[in-house]
């Protein structure tokens, strides 16, 4: 490996821990960039996705302030994230890519419509919340958990920008700010990644490049703390418009790929 892909590899993963705690999405940065390097898919996918996991935890704890008081809320979502990357791993083990990357761009479209609508959602969400003749929590809170399920899945089977799945999702059920819901979506987004990379470790051993590993997270650690830093200060609409063309390159590089 050249001084240069050593450059590029690090600087890819930067790039990409620091837009995964923004949004999601990183995986669109690094995968291709490990392509180009001639290295095959699945060591680039295996590899990629263990190195972005110390960019989640260094992004997480970036947006610790925002989980202030979240508790309950990661309780109850977190064991979805969980069993849902576990079986998007089984699935990534037993079914062609073909399978599930046909709904994804149907997926991320719905995602995107929710994130665009999410302030008049959210204010729905409140009021019905605040009027006890119209409490409708056991019904949001189920819709939430077999959501974050779904979004567990696919984040195990596909991963690339389901953190706009997430905050598609929870912007609409929970009446919280942008940026303590991102906070939310850092730690479910990590819980679904860590179950992918241990998969990885177990069943995946021979496709593991550790160089690759080594510099994606060294580059994510780190582009994690500068999402944080950084992606805290955008107000609530500039986060939008930056999930929504997130999530619309992610569509298009699906489909041109796919």
């Amino acid at each position: 490996m050249s001084w240069f892909e050593v450059l590029a590899i690090f600087a890819a993963g930067v790039a990409a821990g620091t837009i995964n705690t923004i949004v999601g999405s990183g995986s669109l940065i690094t995968f291709p960039t490990l392509l180009a390097f001639g290295f095959p898919p699945v060591t680039a996918n295996v590899s990629n996705n263990i190195g972005l996991v110390p960019g989640g935890v260094s992004g997480t704890w970036g947006y610790r302030c925002e989980l202030a008081g979240q508790g309950r809320l990661l309780r109850l979502l977190a064991p979805m994230s969980f069993v849902g990357a576990m079986v998007g791993a089984l699935l990534l083990l037993r079914l062609p890519a073909s399978a599930f990357e046909a709904i994804v761009p149907v997926l991320l479209a719905i995602s995107l419509v929710l994130v665009v609508l999410q302030p008049r959602l959210q204010a729905r969400v409140a009021a019905r919340h605040a009027d006890p003749d119209q409490d409708e929590s056991r019904w949001h809170r189920a819709l939430l958990m077999a959501g974050t399920l779904g979004a567990g899945a696919y984040g195990g089977y596909f991963g690339a920008a389901q953190g706009v799945l997430l905050m598609g999702l929870l912007g609409s059920l929970v009446p919280e700010s942008m940026q303590r819901l991102n906070g939310v979506k850092n730690v479910l987004a990590l819980v679904v990644n860590s179950v992918a990379a241990l998969t990885f470790l177990v069943v995946a051993r021979d496709h593991i490049d550790w160089r690759v590993v080594a510099l994606i997270a060294a580059g994510s650690l780190l582009g994690g703390v500068l999402g944080s830093r950084y992606g805290r200060r955008l107000p609530p609409g500039a986060l939008r418009v930056f999930i929504v063309v997130v999530g619309l390159v992610a569509i298009v590089k699906v489909v041109t790929t796919g």
